[in-house]
């Protein structure tokens, strides 16, 4: 079992950043492909990024491309999401999750999700 702990979130104004980390616990990352998603009231959970095991394939969905950075440290267990340039339909709560086969884009390909943790971006 990997258990996924998000932190980092908070409120911001627009245009500021922050860097969100997902550290994982309970067996290595270091073979699991990981994402990042994200949900704002009302809506369904929507695909943010992901990366390969090895941070060679990363992915952005494309209202964050330019953006958004997604990085791992498999020593650390740690995956990150830098976030520049925020803005207010940035708001939502973001989830890490992990998926030992191919994650992509799709949740459901997702068996292990944190917590999550709020990001708020003010107008």
């Amino acid at each position: 079992q990997v258990q996924l702990v998000e932190s980092g979130g908070g409120l911001v104004q627009a245009g500021g950043s922050l860097r969100l980390s997902c550290a994982a616990s309970g067996r290595s990352i270091g073979s699991y492909d990981m994402g990042w998603f994200r949900q704002a009231p009302g809506k369904e959970r929507e695909f943010v990024a992901t990366i390969s095991w090895n941070g060679g394939n990363i992915y952005y969905t494309d209202s964050v491309k330019g953006r958004f950075i997604f990085s791992r440290d498999n020593a650390k267990n740690t995956v990150y999401l830098q976030m520049n340039s925020l803005k207010p339909e940035d708001t939502a709560v973001y989830y890490c999750a992990a998926a030992r086969w191919s994650g992509g884009s799709n949740r459901n390909a997702y068996p292990y999700w944190g917590q999550g943790t709020q990001v708020t971006v003010s107008s």
